[in-house]
C-alpha cells in the first residue's frame, strides 16, 4: 500500500516507536497524544519496559475481562475453540455450518478436527445475503450424516464484501438459538465498512440489546485480529487478535483458559497494537485527521475496483460494502471452459494462472473458496486499486482473453 502513495498511520508507528525507545515520550517531534498513550502503554509493562518478563501478562492488563482471550494468529484462536465444540469420537461426527464463499482455512480447520463443514450457501443475487431459509436447508442436509453444534458466521464477508444488517444478525442469532447451536463470529474486517447506509452490528451487542431468554443464553465466540482490520496496514507483522467469548459455563470457560496458557502470546509489541486498534485517535485529537485519512483512501480503492470490474464484459460484481476483498463472477465462454478442462484445471484456475503469467497480476480462483455448481469467481484484494497499472493489467488482459475464447 505504501508503494502505491499511501501514507503510513503514523499514529500507531509513532506510539510503538516510543514504546522500544522511551526517551522519544519526551520529543516534542512526537504529538501529544502519541506521547501520552506510549505512557500509558509502558506503565502497563512490568519495569516500564517492553522487555522480557511482560509477553503473557500484558493483555491481562488490556482485557476489560476474563472472557477475553488474547492469541498471536487468527487461526489458532479459531482452532482452540473448535476443539471444545468437536467431539472427534462421536457417531455421528460433529457438524459445523459454515458459509460459502468461505475462506478455505476454515474448512481445513474443521476438517482436520475430524469435524463436517455442512456449508449454506449466501446469495449472491442479494449481495451476498445471508437467509435463514438456506441456513435450515443447511441443517436438513446434515441430517444422517453429522450432528451440527455450530454455526460459522463472517461480517462483514471474506472473500464476498458484504455487511450484514442488524435485520439478518438478529435473524441468525434467533435461528442459533432455536435450533441450539454456538455461534462462531468472525469479525475481523468489522472495521472496513464502506457500503453506503451500512454499518457493522457487533453480533454480541446484538445478543445483549435482545434481553432475556438470548441474552443469557446464547452460547458465542466473537473473534477480531489487528491484522485483518482497519490497522493492518501497518501491522500485519506483528500478529495478534483476541476472542471474546459470551454465555459459556464457567467449568466450559476454565478449560478454555486452559487451552489457551498453553500457546504463545503475542509479541508485546502486537499487543499494543492491538490495544491502539480498540482505542483510536478521536475527533479532536492531534493525530486523528492523518489517522482517518487512510478511511477515505481505502474508501476510494473500493468504489475504483468495483467500477472497473463491472465495466469488463464477462464480469459482474455486487457492491463492495466492507472487508478487503472483491468476489466477482466471471462468466466464462464455453471455449475457455472446455480448454481449462483439456489442461486439466478448474476453470477459474486457468483465468487467475493466464492472467498472473500474462497479465502479472495475482487472484485466487473462487473454486478454493466455494461456489455454487457452474458458477466461477476471483478473489481480488481492493486495496490493489492504489496500484492503478494493477488495474489496467487486468483490463488488457481480461479483454484480450474473453477475445481470445470468443
Amino acid at each position: 500500500l505504501h508503494r502505491a502513495g499511501m501514507k503510513p498511520l503514523t499514529f500507531v508507528r509513532q506510539v510503538l516507536a516510543a514504546c522500544v525507545y522511551p526517551p522519544l515520550i519526551n520529543s516534542s517531534n512526537l504529538p501529544l497524544d502519541v506521547r501520552q498513550r506510549a505512557q500509558e502503554e509502558l506503565g502497563r509493562c512490568v519495569g516500564g519496559s517492553v522487555g522480557e518478563g511482560n509477553v503473557c501478562g500484558l493483555m491481562t492488563c488490556l482485557c476489560i475481562k476474563n472472557e477475553v482471550l488474547n492469541t498471536f494468529s487468527d487461526s489458532l484462536k479459531t482452532t482452540n475453540i473448535l476443539n471444545v465444540l468437536v467431539n472427534r469420537e462421536a457417531s455421528p461426527r460433529t457438524g459445523v455450518l459454515i458459509p460459502v464463499p468461505c475462506h478455505n482455512k476454515t474448512v481445513l480447520s474443521i476438517t482436520q478436527l475430524g469435524a463436517v463443514a455442512v456449508p449454506y450457501y449466501l446469495s449472491e443475487e442479494q449481495g451476498w445475503a445471508l437467509q435463514v431459509e438456506e441456513l435450515q436447508r443447511a441443517l436438513e442436509s446434515a441430517k444422517g450424516v453429522c450432528n451440527p453444534v455450530a454455526l460459522y458466521v463472517i461480517n462483514p464477508g471474506n472473500p464476498a464484501g458484504y455487511v450484514q444488517s442488524q435485520k439478518s444478525v438478529l435473524e441468525v442469532i434467533r435461528f442459533a438459538w432455536e435450533k441450539r447451536l454456538f455461534l462462531l463470529v468472525d469479525e475481523l474486517y468489522q472495521d472496513r465498512v464502506y457500503g453506503e447506509n451500512c454499518e457493522f452490528v457487533s453480533y454480541k451487542r446484538a445478543v445483549s440489546e435482545m434481553g432475556p431468554p438470548f441474552s443469557g443464553t446464547v452460547e458465542l465466540a466473537s473473534f477480531h485480529s489487528v491484522s485483518k482490520g482497519f490497522s493492518g496496514e501497518y501491522v500485519c507483522g506483528l500478529r495478534a487478535g483476541y476472542v471474546e467469548l459470551v454465555n459459556l459455563d464457567p467449568a466450559v470457560m476454565k478449560y478454555i483458559h486452559t487451552l489457551f496458557s498453553k500457546d504463545a502470546c503475542s509479541p508485546v509489541l502486537g499487543q499494543i497494537a492491538l490495544d491502539l486498534m480498540t482505542d483510536p485517535p478521536k475527533p479532536g485529537d492531534p493525530s486523528y485527521l492523518l489517522y482517518k485519512q487512510i478511511r477515505t483512501v481505502l474508501l476510494h480503492s473500493v468504489k475504483k475496483v468495483h467500477e472497473v470490474v463491472n465495466s469488463l464484459p464477462g464480469f459482474s460484481c455486487p457492491p463492495i460494502e466492507g472487508g478487503l476483498f472483491a468476489f466477482p463472477r466471471l462468466h466464462l465462454t464455453p471455449k475457455a471452459i472446455q480448454k481449462a478442462k483439456e489442461l486439466g484445471l478448474q476453470p477459474d484456475t486457468f483465468y487467475c494462472t493466464r492472467l498472473l503469467e500474462e497479465g502479472g497480476v495475482f487472484t485466487g480462483p473462487g473454486w478454493e473458496y466455494g461456489q455454487k455448481e457452474g458458477t466461477y469467481h476471483i478473489r481480488y484484494n481492493t486495496s490493489r486499486a492504489l496500484f492503478k497499472e494493477l488495474l489496467r493489467r487486468l483490463s488488457s488482459f481480461h479483454m484480450t482473453f474473453m477475445k481470445d475464447f470468443s
